[in-house]
């Protein structure tokens, strides 16, 4: 990757909607080379698509929770049924498995906290090998380096 295909990243990541005249515009190359370009950073799978950001409001996904869980049982097959259950619930919009503690840092999105609290209890807390779950709620995103994330102070 050169400078030019990252200067194409920065400005699909800013804005994937932009016709390819504005991108290469924005880039300094001309249209052909520029559509040349795109394609093959998604043929080589740097880019791996394409998203519309919303109001996470308008979905009543507007109360965030960031959550640490570790697992009492770490056995392979546990860990994997763990993720596999975990990832399956519409409300966990992020999930990471971690070194060390916790276990896993997980991004909950719900309506608001008796949403939240009505998801932990039901789904979070019955998911096989959970030993402890911590709950943190943050007060406002200040910065995220993706777009569709960010949200004025």
């Amino acid at each position: 990757m050169d400078s030019i295909d990252r200067a194409i990243i920065d400005q699909l990541r800013l804005n994937c909607r932009q016709s390819n005249v504005e991108l290469a515009e924005a880039v300094g190359l001309t249209p052909s080379p520029c559509l040349r370009r795109v394609k093959r950073l998604e043929d080589e799978g740097v880019i791996t698509g394409y998203h519309a950001s919303f109001a996470p409001a308008a979905v009543d996904r507007s109360f965030e929770v960031l959550v640490d869980i570790e697992l009492h049982d770490q056995t392979p097959e546990n860990t994997e049924r763990f993720e596999a259950e975990l990832v399956s619930h519409p409300e966990v919009v992020e999930a990471r498995r971690m070194f060390g503690s916790p276990d896993f840092e997980v991004i909950v999105a719900t309506k608001d906290l008796a949403a939240y609290e009505q998801f932990m209890s039901a789904k979070l807390l019955r998911l096989p090998g959970i030993g402890r779950l911590h709950s943190r709620f943050p007060m406002v995103l200040i910065k995220s380096d993706w777009p569709s994330r960010a949200r004025s102070i």
